[in-house]
């Protein structure tokens, strides 16, 4: 009987103290969700490369273009050739001049572009 009452006593006062860290604190789930937030950070840019297929951004070996246009017409063709990544904005003075006329491009029905030159 004594082992008993002792248990009691002890289970007792340490389920009614206020001062124990266990379940009794609100901010204990916070740390969590700050875990579960990096998770799904990572997870998402992850997503991301791989929807879009930029991998190849951290490839030494890899030769990429991208083009990017904002919503006032603006355009910037990002270049990457091995380990040089250029940038290069494309206004109307750079896109107008002299020049001649090299042949003509078709869009096919199944969405592929035929190149023919000028003779």
């Amino acid at each position: 009987m004594r082992y008993m009452h002792t248990r009691r006593q002890a289970f007792g006062s340490a389920a009614g103290s206020s001062n124990s860290g266990g379940d009794n604190d609100p901010m204990s789930g916070v740390a969590n969700l700050f875990d579960l937030g990096l998770v799904f950070i990572v997870g998402l840019i992850f997503t991301l490369f791989s929807a879009y297929h930029l991998q190849d951004l951290f490839n030494e070996e890899s030769e990429m273009t991208i083009l990017k246009k904002s919503k006032n017409g603006e355009m910037e063709v990002i270049t990457k050739n091995k380990e040089k990544i250029e940038a290069r904005k494309v206004t109307e003075k750079q896109a107008r001049g002299r020049g001649e006329r090299l042949g003509t491009a078709y869009r096919l029905e199944d969405g592929s572009m035929v190149y023919v030159p000028d003779k």
